[in-house]
This record gives structure tokens, C-alpha cells and sequence, in this order.
């Protein structure tokens, strides 16, 4: 299991850390109109998921802007943020800051997504701070845990790694 930090203490994450090379699970969570929306309901396309643990503060504002810039250079790559914000402080949040080519999604009623993917912490109730990219066939091509929730991860890696993927 991936250790993390939160501001310097170590949490408890919920779930199986995902793999390289594994095959992504399912998850179902809340777009801004709270429909459900599903890994299933982008099959055919190269994914790349954002994992904030709130999209309302500095590095998680900064991730989804940077993630949102560089979706308009990627071909056939659709862009997740997943946090357990409310499906309305996302709207609100997109629609402050412009944000038009990443889909933010909240994980709030079930914790679906962090528990598949093992980002969920258990003493938070937020998500820890991950990038999973996952390609057109459901396999995982790249992971990383961010071993501190409060620093930025590697975007270089992560965009290559959705230019590389199928």
C-alpha cells in the first residue's frame, strides 16, 4: 500500500492501491448535474484522473488548471478530477476559474473511486493526491501517489504517459 502524508502525518489510506499494468476499476461518481458517471462511460479513450483532496485550495487549484491546459494538447485523452467535494462547490469552483476541458467529478456519497483506487483516507474522509492514466482498454499505464497530499505531482510524467498510452 502506498504510505502518504498529510501535512507531514502519515493517514490511513482505504482500499488497494492500483498497479501499472493492472486492469483500472470500475467506479461510479457524481458529475456537476448529478448524473453518475462511470470508467465505462469513457471506454474507447485514454484517461487521465486527477485526484485532488479539494479542489477549493492552492496545489488542488493549481493541479486542476495545469491538467486542464494541457488537455487541449492531448489527442483523444479525456481528463478526470475526482475529489469528495459537493458536485455544486465543483461547479462553481469550474466556473470561477474557466475551467472547460476537464470533467470534475465527486467521489462525496460513496467513496467509490478512493476505494478502488486506494486514494481514500480513512481519517479525512478526503481523497489523497494521485494521477492514474488509463488506457482505451481499462489497463493502468501509469500511477503515482503523491507521498505527501500537499505537494504538486510530477504533470511531465503524467502528460507523457497519456501521449504514450493506446
Amino acid at each position: 500500500m502506498a504510505s502518504i502524508t498529510f501535512k507531514g502525518n502519515p493517514v490511513t489510506l482505504l482500499g488497494n492501491e492500483v498497479k501499472v499494468g493492472e486492469k483500472a476499476p470500475e467506479f461510479k461518481v457524481l458529475a456537476n448535474d448529478l448524473s453518475a458517471v462511470t470508467l465505462a462511460d469513457s471506454k474507447g479513450h485514454v484517461r487521465l484522473i486527477s485526484v485532488v483532496p479539494s479542489i477549493d485550495t492552492g496545489v488542488c487549484d493549481a493541479q486542476t488548471r495545469r491538467f486542464n491546459e494541457e488537455a487541449s494538447k492531448l489527442d483523444n485523452v479525456k481528463i478526470l478530477t475526482v475529489s469528495v467535494d459537493l458536485p455544486f462547490a465543483q461547479k462553481r469552483w469550474c466556473a470561477a476559474a474557466g475551467i472547460e476541458n476537464v470533467q470534475t467529478v465527486s467521489d462525496h456519497r460513496d467513496l467509490s473511486f478512493g476505494e478502488a483506487y486506494g486514494v481514500a483516507i480513512q481519517e479525512l474522509r478526503l481523497l489523497a493526491r494521485a494521477v492514474f492514466v488509463v488506457d482505451s482498454n481499462d489497463t493502468v499505464t501509469y500511477a503515482e501517489y503523491v507521498s505527501e497530499a500537499t505537494d504538486h505531482p510530477n504533470y511531465e510524467a503524467a502528460v507523457e504517459a497519456a501521449k504514450q498510452a493506446k
